[in-house]
């Protein structure tokens, strides 16, 4: 099963990308509550190339790292990725003036429900819509 979820963002493509794929960037939005973090990102955006994201609990009581690799890299446009775990990710971003639609789809793993899973990704890409825009000016 696929699930989406999106978000529309006030600043340029170039500025959405770059926090994207950046992995300064990358640790200050990818986790889903404020109870954990993402203290390491590795990235190496192209077709090919890998990612490894570090992402734990503050407290120190769990943790994991979610990784991959790209499959299609269009830049400002699509990122498609295979997790380790062989499920597949597609990002497009789609522009309208200065607005930016991230829009994520993600295969569904089978440990947990699906609404929690949605609820934990869109909390990510909230995550990531605050970070761009507070930094836009």
């Amino acid at each position: 099963m696929d699930i989406t979820v999106e978000t529309t963002i006030n600043a340029p493509i170039e500025l959405v990308w770059d926090f994207w794929t950046s992995p300064e960037h990358i640790t200050h939005w990818n986790f889903a509550s404020d109870t954990w973090c993402c203290p390491k990102a590795e990235n190496d955006v192209r077709p090919g190339g890998g990612f490894s994201w570090r992402m734990e609990a503050k407290d120190g009581s769990m943790g994991f790292d979610f990784e991959g690799m790209y499959q299609e890299v269009i830049p400002l446009k699509l990122i498609t990725s295979k997790l380790s775990d062989a499920r597949k990710v597609s990002i497009h971003f789609t522009t309208n003036d200065n607005l930016v639609t991230v829009k994520e789809t993600f295969e569904a793993e089978n440990t947990n429900p699906i609404d929690l899973q949605r609820s934990g990704w869109q909390a990510i890409l909230d995550n990531f819509k605050k970070h761009v825009e507070s930094h836009k000016d």
